[in-house]
């Protein structure tokens, strides 16, 4: 294959995002050169990861998480902005990643987020890339809003689940957006029932060893309950799907990239993180059939 230079476009969707690994996969084993990304929520985390070169340590560490891992990551907050503070996880990952200058990286980088209270979008091009990432994830009600220069900002996909407008000036050769919005399949959680995790087939090197160490330390300080919270994160992962499956249909519409790898919005929870193995596997299969033709 010759090889193509690319504009990444991956869109918010929670855990289904994980899907957006096995993509970047199929892309690299394929002969894609991709030169720039615009993600928001978890496509801006994944795009980010890869961006720094560390997409292979974060895949290396969430493969075997389990829902209790994912808990012990969680601060609540104790204010009326949002359940979890984020302080936790996120420093988490600048331990395991580390952390740049978006400016500084070797491809172009935009992390879409939304600034409700002037209804605009906020496209985050300079600064420190966690603190973009950090804001562009920030999904209403659960993870409180992140301030940058003064604004209070929230997950892009509020307003874009599909980022495709950053690239326009880009000078490469195709567009490529991954959609987690795609309407639901309704057969899709028999096929992808999650069997138990076996730490035993993910061994801990020095890293791993240490996060987790660094994880418990934190756990002591503020344990979570998160089981009284259940019901209402349900109600507000159907909500945000809906809207964002919507609101994904319009922009793609809209702005048509060259090819679109479509992910049920039913395939996982946007919060079942411990389903990596499936999510990653099913992105790559998305993507070889979307363009494998």
């Amino acid at each position: 294959m010759t090889n193509k230079t690319v504009s990444l476009v991956l869109g918010s969707g929670g855990a289904r995002g994980l899907a957006h690994i096995g993509a970047i996969h199929y892309l690299m084993e394929n002969d894609y050169d991709i030169r720039s990304i615009s993600g928001c929520s978890i496509g801006a985390f994944v795009g980010g990861v890869f961006a720094l070169g560390k997409l292979d340590v974060f895949e290396e560490w969430i493969r075997p998480i389990t829902k209790f891992d994912m808990v012990k990551l969680l601060d609540v907050s104790w204010g009326k902005e949002g359940l979890v503070e984020g302080d936790r996880i996120f420093t988490v990952f600048r331990e395991l990643i580390g952390d740049r200058r978006i400016e500084d990286l070797s491809i172009q980088y935009t992390a879409v987020a939304a600034d409700i209270q002037n209804e605009k979008e906020v496209w985050l091009k300079r600064g420190l890339l966690f603190d973009a990432i950090r804001a562009s994830t920030s999904l209403p009600l659960f993870f409180t809003p992140y301030e940058i220069n003064g604004t209070k900002l929230l997950d892009g996909g509020i307003l874009n689940p599909v980022p495709i407008a950053p690239t326009f000036e880009d000078d490469t050769d195709l567009t490529i957006a991954i959609n987690l919005g795609a309407p639901p399949t309704g057969n899709s959680k028999p096929m992808l029932k999650s069997e138990p995790k076996n730490r035993d087939d993910y061994p801990e090197d020095g890293i791993r060893a240490r996060i987790n160490d660094f994880v418990e330390e934190l756990r002591s300080r503020n344990p979570v309950d998160a089981g009284g919270k259940r019901s209402m994160l349900k109600i507000l992962d159907q909500t945000f799907d809906s809207m964002q499956g919507t609101i994904a249909r319009h922009k793609l519409a809209a702005y048509p990239p060259d090819h679109t790898i479509m992910i049920a919005r039913d395939a996982c929870g946007t919060m079942e993180f411990d389903r990596a193995d499936e999510m990653i596997a099913l992105g790559y299969d998305a993507a070889a059939r979307s363009l494998g033709k």
